[in-house]
């Protein structure tokens, strides 16, 4: 858009450049329009107006999904600058009482999948607050917490959980094998756990032993990247919540002669009497998995 020199230049709303930094990130009109709090239809007239506006396309949409432009691109770069200098400012007005650290536990899987977004949209909101992430088995994080070693732990139980922790999620555990792969078919069947202590673990090996179902340890990590290694190499199958399932990963279960597996349950605990930096990191933590429960997706 090529504007005469003697007009007025039209001014860029940093709430659609929230908005569009949202989709270029997510790749989705609709999980963007779930993390600026609007609807699918009001992002896109927002996205509408600002094209209309610079005389550019800044989205390619097609059916399987939405991505840049090269003008998109440039704008890209425009905008998280825009934004980081208005939290900056902002954030000197607003916020400057809260700063602090805030030691954060939680197990491998969630640290991996979830806590970047968690901590940069926390750190975009809070610039004076520090993060101290723990990763460690749901087990251990809980003594660390016991010990005020933590603010914050996130951790996983099958059965019941604590009074003094809220649920986050609940989702059921489901065996994955690579797709295509026959793991599943051999005998004893090769299983990859997790170590000693983990929920997962005890809950799979449990459901084994009611079914008689022998079965043998073909591969052991503490950490997700491990576990989805011995998967893919279909080296073993591995008990898994749904949500970790995936195009190369599949759902095994009594159809493909598996035992069910039970529901577990991700729940946080926070510290008592904990500061309002703490608090704050926690609500960041609480809406993450909130926009999970609409959208489907971190």
């Amino acid at each position: 858009m090529n504007a005469p020199l003697n007009h007025p230049m039209p001014l860029l709303d940093l709430d659609v450049l929230r908005t569009f930094v949202a989709i270029g990130e997510t790749g989705s009109f609709t999980q963007a329009a779930a993390a600026v709090f609007r609807t699918p239809s009001a992002v896109s007239m927002q996205i509408k107006k600002l094209e209309e506006m610079l005389g550019v396309t800044v989205f390619s949409r097609d059916a399987r999904a939405v991505t840049l432009t090269n003008e998109g691109e440039m704008l890209m770069g425009y905008a998280r600058r825009l934004l980081a200098l208005n939290r900056e400012a902002v954030a000197k007005f607003i916020v400057p009482d809260i700063s602090g650290v805030v030691r954060l536990g939680s197990p491998d899987d969630y640290g991996e999948r979830v806590l970047p977004n968690v901590l940069r949209r926390f750190a975009q909101t809070h610039p004076s607050v520090a993060v101290d992430v723990t990763i460690d088995m749901s087990v251990n994080l809980l003594r660390r917490m016991a010990e005020r070693q933590l603010d914050i732990t996130l951790f996983t139980v099958c059965r019941e959980v604590p009074g003094d922790a809220e649920v986050l999620l609940t989702e059921p555990v489901v065996w994955g094998g690579a797709c295509g792969g026959t793991a599943h078919l051999r005998d004893p069947l090769p299983v990859s756990l997790w170590e000693e202590g983990c929920v997962w673990r005890a809950d799979a090996l449990d459901a084994l032993g009611r079914a008689g179902r022998d079965y043998r340890v073909a591969f052991m990590s503490a950490h997700t990247a491990g576990q989805r290694a011995a998967i893919l190499a279909d080296l073993a199958v591995a008990p898994l919540p749904r949500s970790f399932i995936g195009e190369d990963i599949v759902a095994l279960g009594p159809d493909e002669g598996l035992p069910a597996l039970s529901n577990y349950n991700l729940a946080m605990r926070v510290a008592t009497e904990a500061p309002p930096h703490v608090l704050a990191a926690a609500d960041h933590i609480r809406a993450t998995f909130e926009s999970f429960r609409e959208t489907g997706k971190f």
